[in-house]
């Protein structure tokens, strides 16, 4: 916990000297008390339990005057709250080597699987799009909020040769910021650099203007909008992997990665053609870490199911750096209450 006005709580010095004086009056009201022929009696009549119980009222009051200046000292702690994505792009790699049967009953119907769970998991608010890739990438659902919508365009899923995704990253954010000019087409494949509108590639506008109106900002600062990216295997085409991921970071999207199959690779073959596929983590890595996100590990359809179960929650409710100055003041009003009340009810006044 944190406090963001922590000079508020030099106020706390002050509870000795509220202390010392509540002694001194007890001890100045024993003083002009009317003077019994014997005050053992009196003592005795009072019981020890009465004499203890009138302390209890100022006690409480004490103990709410110090919650209250922890409250003026505005406490902030890292707590769940209400994710604030609005957005999620599911990139999820369709090329032939999501046909291996190492994840069952094979990598892209387990990957399928537990994206409609994930979808129907999200909260109606939060808009979803799908994007697949293979040798190239295309928005297959542009985000919504029908959920029938994304879960067909997730069982319509085709199996097609190469891997290239960058693509994916790339046409991901175009999906997020569709006014922004990111276009696949105008991408150089060598660098993974989007030049998009304004560039030599756009007649009749400069590339000069173009990038005085990109910002970059902090990766991972867009808190309204992530790309969960889902492959099994590596880059064939495309893109640069990595130059894509920092177009992403320049603009604050975050990227989860999730790596699906075997890391030592399995030779799959088709229609007379065989290959050997193997799962690149160190990208996956390398994409996750440059955008601020996380990279998961799915060896089979089980770990799969339990990552998109932890992408779930973790997008309905996300940890976050809060101020939580209502709780210490709500606290506070309960301690005061409590001895006023109890002041009233055992000895008539309010403390």
């Amino acid at each position: 916990m944190i406090f963001l006005w922590p000079e508020m709580l030099l106020l706390l010095f002050l509870l000795p000297v509220l202390i010392a004086a509540y002694l001194w009056l007890l001890a100045r009201k024993k003083k002009l008390a009317v003077r019994y022929a014997s005050l053992s009696m009196v003592k005795e009549a009072m019981g020890k339990g009465q004499r203890y119980k009138r302390h209890i009222p100022a006690m409480l009051f004490l103990a709410g005057l110090a919650v209250m200046v922890i409250a003026m000292a505005r406490p902030a702690a890292l707590v769940n709250l209400p994710s604030a994505h609005g957005t999620i792009i599911l990139a999820i790699d369709v090329s032939g080597s999501m046909r291996a049967t190492d994840v069952e009953p094979n990598r892209l119907e387990a990957a399928q699987a537990a994206a409609r769970s994930f979808v129907e998991d999200q909260p109606h608010g939060t808009r979803i799009g799908v994007v697949e890739f293979a040798g190239t990438a295309a928005l297959v659902q542009p985000p919504t909020n029908n959920r029938d919508d994304i879960l067909a365009a997730i069982d319509r899923f085709q199996l097609q040769r190469g891997t290239a995704i960058g693509s994916g990253i790339i046409v991901s954010l175009a999906a997020l910021f569709p006014d922004a000019g990111i276009n696949l087409d105008l991408v150089d494949s060598r660098s993974g650099r989007s030049y998009g509108r304004g560039s030599p590639l756009d007649p009749g506008k400069s590339d000069k203007r173009d990038k005085s109106d990109f910002k970059p900002v902090p990766p991972g600062s867009y808190t309204s909008a992530a790309i969960i990216l889902l492959t099994d295997g590596q880059r064939t085409t495309g893109p640069d992997s990595l130059e894509a991921a920092r177009m992403a970071a320049e603009r604050g999207i975050r990227i989860f990665t999730v790596g699906v199959g075997t890391v030592n690779g399995e030779t799959i073959g088709f229609g007379g053609w065989s290959m050997r596929v193997r799962l690149d983590e160190d990208t996956l890595k390398a994409i996750a870490d440059v955008t601020r996100g996380e990279y998961f590990y799915a060896g089979n359809a089980s770990d799969l199911k339990k990552v998109y179960q932890s992408l779930s929650s973790r997008f309905v409710m996300e940890k976050k750096q809060a101020e939580i100055t209502a709780l210490f003041a709500a606290a506070a009003t309960v301690l005061v209450l409590a001895a006023a009340l109890l002041s009233l009810l055992w000895f008539n006044r309010i403390l």
